[in-house]
């Protein structure tokens, strides 16, 4: 299978490239900047490409890699700040820009016969930067640039050595799918061999050679991504599986009923029901910090999961479906980007786990994850729910968790949902749902003053759910959902909207 590793050196858009890869038909996987030459050659990739980044590469802490990387004979795609590093390293001069290029730029295409191939002249695409290529290095030649930058795209075809100032891995970027597809197919001759039944048949296989005759239990947590990973775990062990539903008293309204009856009539999966729900809200009370309160569900998880692996008996594995972003998100292990929360079957894990994990998903991300529910027979229903976040509501509460906020977040979301289903925008939408705050707001009902919690709606659309857009729901779908929760929800005097991306946002609150 061919194979693209891309250097993190820190840039938000990094997961974008691996996913744009992935998109089109080729596996990437994330790596460090200072991923040793030696390493890299064992992974035996088809090419490299070097992420963008924050910092500049004459600076004394900016990021840098082994100039050995450019010696493999693998052909390299810079993009932006990786443009710069490879300019900078092989002998040629960046500087500070004075006319410094933030957003949307035109290509001017001066030689078509590489990487811009196919590319129209003056083709929009997307800058992020303030350093510029003053001096190309040695044996490369430059065939795109703008107004601002006269070195916009710098190659050296005969070491296959390439470079955008620009980032052709983001949708701004016109013909950027175009440009990849240049590098990978026609520069790097690589070909196009990612495919979800060939990545079953291969988890499948690893799983059974590891496992033996031991026995697994899997967490589900009513979402895909566990139910995928508990059937991918099922068609290597078959009876030796035990999926264990933990209903932690944080699910929406009726979820677990309903989820544990499907589960076990439509999926014959072998499912053990554990209500828990006083548990974790003891563990949760007087938490107020969302790091705490993740790694507390976590950690009460993995205390269930084991008791119950006692009453099994002969259980080692414990299968989770934790998906590449989750991995991303929780640990900061990829390259010089920050950490931005731990996720609970992520960060929240003991040190010393009993089980030895099995994470069949962890290199997907979520469209992925959805391919691969489709092709192993999930229904379409079920596929397309939105993600719902393993702590559950208890990252929709801002503050502490009670049985109260949770009982009133609860009656406002099944609202939101309702209403957004009868629009007919659920299937517009990566995820909606309520946040409940911990202030209260003045208000008038029924004559009289009332002082009461306040609820902010949160519908976003996304595609990998690294990158997000508020959706642009109108008044009168806005109005609706307002009056009803106001109405119908007691303690809830006030409604607002988030109108927040992502970036600088995360989708979730907490």
């Amino acid at each position: 299978m061919n194979k693209v590793l891309v250097l993190d050196f820190g840039s938000q858009y990094t997961q974008l490239i691996a996913r744009k890869i992935r998109e089109l038909g080729i596996y990437s996987e994330i790596f460090p900047f200072n991923t040793s030459p030696s390493r890299l050659k064992k992974e035996k990739p088809g090419a490299i490409i070097l992420s963008g980044g924050p910092q500049s590469v004459y600076d004394k802490r900016a990021p840098h890699s082994s100039r050995e990387i450019f010696e493999l004979g693998i052909p390299i795609l810079g993009i932006c700040y990786g443009l710069q590093f490879m300019a900078n390293l092989l002998g040629g001069k960046v500087i500070s820009s004075s006319k410094r290029e933030y957003g949307f730029a035109t290509l001017k295409v001066t030689d078509n016969k590489g990487l811009l191939s196919g590319i129209r002249d003056k083709s929009q695409v997307w800058m992020s930067h303030g350093d510029k290529v003053e001096t190309v290095p040695p044996g490369f030649i430059i065939s795109g640039k703008t107004s601002h930058c006269h070195a916009a795209v710098i190659e050296e075809r005969e070491k296959k050595l390439f470079g955008a100032q620009f980032h052709p891995e983001v949708i701004h970027t016109k013909q950027g799918k175009k440009i990849l597809s240049n590098f990978l197919f026609s520069l790097a001759e690589l070909k196009a061999d990612w495919k979800m039944a060939s990545f079953i048949e291969q988890k499948v296989e690893d799983i059974s050679d590891l496992v033996g005759d031991k026995k697994v239990i899997c967490g589900l947590s009513g979402g895909v991504d566990s139910l995928v990973t508990s059937l991918i775990v099922q068609r290597a062990v078959k009876d030796d599986l035990f999926c264990i539903f933990v209903n932690n008293g944080l699910l929406r309204k009726g979820q677990y009923r309903e989820l544990k009856k499907k589960f076990s009539s439509k999926l014959s999966l072998n499912v053990i029901g554990v209500d828990a729900s006083q548990e974790f809200l003891d563990r949760l009370e007087g938490v107020i910090s969302p790091e705490t309160k993740r790694k507390r569900i976590g950690k009460t998880f993995i205390r269930i999961f084991e008791e119950e692996a006692k009453k099994i008996g002969g259980v080692e594995f414990l299968a989770q479906g934790t998906i590449y972003p989750d991995v991303i998100e929780s640990n900061p292990v990829k390259g010089p980007s920050s950490s931005i929360k731990s996720h609970h079957n992520v960060g929240g894990l003991p040190s010393r786990l009993k089980f030895k994990l099995i994470e069949p998903l962890k290199e997907l991300f979520k469209d992925e994850v959805r391919a691969l529910a489709e092709e192993l027979g999930v229904d379409r229903e079920f596929i397309l729910q939105h993600p719902f976040p393993g702590p559950g509501l208890a990252v929709r509460i801002v503050g502490e968790v009670t049985q109260k906020r949770i009982k009133l977040l609860r009656e406002a979301d099944a609202i939101l949902l309702q209403e957004i289903r009868k629009a007919g925008i659920y299937h517009k939408l990566w995820q909606a749902f309520v946040v409940l705050l911990p202030v209260k707001s003045v208000g008038v009902m029924g004559d009289k003053r009332t002082y009461q919690s306040v609820v902010v709606i949160r519908l976003v659309q996304s595609v990998d759910g690294m990158t997000a857009n508020w959706y642009p729901a109108g008044p009168k779908l806005l109005s609706l959902i307002s009056s009803r929760i106001v109405n119908e929800v007691e303690g809830v005097n006030r409604v607002v909207y988030d109108t927040t991306t992502k970036p600088p946002g995360t989708i979730e609150w907490e």
